[in-house]
């Protein structure tokens, strides 16, 4: 199965706020949105996490 389900972890406070899905073999690079964090009050750049 080449999807995999990963977390987006917060750039600013490191906490994982949200996880999707992620096609390795067309992506194999990190992802990164720029999603609302609640626990930081505000839109800031999510990365993929471990």
């Amino acid at each position: 199965m080449a999807r995999d389900i990963i977390q987006l972890v917060c750039t600013q406070c490191k906490r994982k706020n949200y996880s999707t899905t992620k096609n390795k073999r067309r992506t194999p690079d990190k992802l990164e949105f720029k999603k609302y964090c609640r626990f930081c009050g505000n839109h800031t750049l999510h990365k993929e996490g471990k």
